[in-house]
């Protein structure tokens, strides 16, 4: 079993000087990435510019110290975004920050428990689905930044935005577009010219200079917010019963989430430098992580992707790295934060563009659509038209049930129960190959799980022979739950009253497991419980002569 230990006290016995100086290297491009990503996200989520770099600097330092990674950088990201935003709305900034509080400690007990493995349960359609809803709700929310609209309300919900935009078109700030353009040409053009510098940083400047310099009317985060450059305090938010029961769905949303990145983020990683993580590690260290976010006045993290690549393509390979990007931030927002206020909105909007599509899993969506089955592109659309129509634990929820009930459908077909084929040794003796059968005996072969949703299949077709010794052939049965064993008792119950005998071959360990410990086994009787069919046709004949 995996202990819980921190990744960065396994590296740390063979770290020496060239590695470091690769993750100082590294840190400091990802805090130069992070930089104006976090603020974005920030102010996409409802909050202000410095919480999003608190949120950074502490969790990211946090979950870097405590996870189960070596490469991981933590901090906001783009799939909390509506969902904060909507959480802020609801319940104030108190309220998440009691949510997260709560998200936390889930997040710890989920990885105490070792529940990190249970992120394979959850189907690629579902995670592809609502991250891909995401995607569009935040570049649903941006557009009125980017094109400078002026609203009459202030809608939280993704729909009502769509309604909003389509009422305030006409209110389109022409500068505040051009400034957008711009900014998106430069985050799309730049990466393919000079791949150093980070596009992002280059387009802040661009169009803060364009804003500044030639006095366009273009609202910045400084006409919108006070920025301070203030360090990160701790304080403790007051709690009431009623806003901890207000909250708790959103706690619940945020763990699952937070855990759901996380992990995938680390996968992604893992595949990336050749590494494991300790995914029950990555649980804890995350919701520690998230709980000093929140006492500090952050907002929810997690891992994210592409600055945990950004963290591998750079040299970083320990989490060193990751505390080293938390650091340079916490200099940065003391000593530079006032410039953030000259940033123009829809500069910001442009960045969160480019944070949609690079998370919107396109290809993947066309990929599931091109090759799966029906039944796995409807729960697709499905996850994905509920994330941006509701919200995400209705999304996940829905895929969740939707996929169980699908995989059970598939199971049940793939459940069958059928009787050999009876032949007359005097009349077809070129059948040379098949068993013969003692008369007064029938073997059927099952195949696939014996579960609930094929129960009622294996219960009739039993029920339908009418001979008096009856092999159940179980080789091809690798499970069997308390429906199924139920089942079993039903036609045994049936079998003793017509005097009939079931005999069973070739039992797997699991059914064969579950049938003793019911009391089945000893009621069918050791006897009857044979290695393999010629052991089982020798046993229907004893009987069959004993009668």
């Amino acid at each position: 079993m995996t202990k819980l230990k921190p990744k960065l006290f396994s590296v740390i016995k063979n770290y020496n000087k060239g590695q470091f100086v690769k993750d100082l290297t590294a840190g400091l491009i990802v805090a130069i990435i992070a930089l104006p990503l976090s603020i974005a996200l920030a102010l996409a989520s409802g909050a202000t510019p410095e919480q999003g770099l608190y949120t950074a600097i502490v969790a990211g330092f946090l979950i870097s110290f405590l996870g189960g990674s070596r490469v991981q950088i933590a901090g906001p990201t783009a799939a909390f975004a509506s969902i904060v935003a909507g959480i802020i709305a609801t319940n104030g900034f108190s309220g998440l920050v009691i949510a997260t509080l709560m998200a936390g400690v889930m997040l710890i007990i989920m990885g105490v428990c070792k529940f990190g493995s249970l992120i394979k349960f959850i189907p690629f359609t579902i995670t592809t689905g609502f991250t891909s809803g995401i995607a569009v709700t935040i570049l649903i929310g941006q557009i009125k930044d980017f094109l400078g609209l002026t609203f009459k309300n202030s809608p939280v919900e993704t729909v009502e935005k769509i309604e909003e935009i389509a009422h305030s078109i006409t209110t389109i700030n022409p500068m505040a577009a051009v400034i957008g353009v711009i900014s998106l040409a430069i985050l799309i053009i730049m990466p393919k010219i000079i791949k150093k510098v980070p596009p992002s940083i280059f387009a802040i400047l661009v169009s803060a200079l364009l804003v500044e310099f030639l006095d366009l009317d273009v609202l910045t985060i400084g006409d919108l917010y006070e920025i301070s450059s203030k360090a990160p305090t701790p304080s403790i938010p007051e709690f009431s019963f009623e806003t901890i029961k207000a909250v708790f769905p959103d706690a619940v949303t945020i763990a699952v989430l937070a855990a759901i990145e996380s992990l995938l983020s680390c996968v992604v990683a893992d595949g990336m430098i050749g590494s494991r993580h300790n995914s029950n590690m990555e649980l804890v260290a995350q919701g520690v992580g998230n709980i000093g976010s929140a006492l500090f006045g952050g907002i929810p993290a997690t891992g994210a992707i592409a600055r945990t690549a950004a963290n591998i393509k750079n040299g970083g390979r320990t989490p060193i790295a990751g505390m080293v990007h938390a650091v340079v931030l916490l200099l940065v927002l003391l000593v530079l934060m006032p410039l953030a206020s000259y940033i123009p909105m829809p500069t910001i909007a442009a960045i969160l563009f480019i944070v949609a599509y690079n998370m919107s899993e396109w290809r993947e969506f066309k990929a599931i659509v091109k090759t799966s089955p029906k039944s796995d592109i409807f729960v697709l659309v499905l996850t994905f038209v509920l994330t941006i129509a509701f919200d995400l634990v209705v999304a996940i929820a829905v895929g969740l049930i939707l996929s169980t009930l699908l995989f059970m459908k598939r199971m049940s077909d793939e459940t069958n129960a059928y009787g050999w084929k009876e032949f007359d040794e005097a009349t077809d003796e070129d059948n040379v190959n098949l068993k013969v059968i003692p008369k007064g005996a029938s073997v059927f072969e099952i195949t696939g799980p014996i579960f609930f949703g094929a129960a009622t299949k294996f219960t009739d077709t039993l029920s339908s022979t009418d001979k008096k010794v009856l092999i159940l052939r179980m080789r091809s049965v690798p499970a069997i739950d308390a429906t199924g064993i139920h089942a079993f008792e039903t036609i045994l119950k049936n079998f003793e009253k017509k005097g009939k005998t079931l005999i069973i071959s070739h039992a797997n360990e699991q059914p064969l497991k579950a049938l003793k410990k019911s009391g089945l086994y000893s009621k069918i009787g050791k006897e009857n419980f044979q290695r393999n069919i010629n052991d089982a046709l020798k046993r229907a004949e004893e009987i069959l002569k004993s009668n």
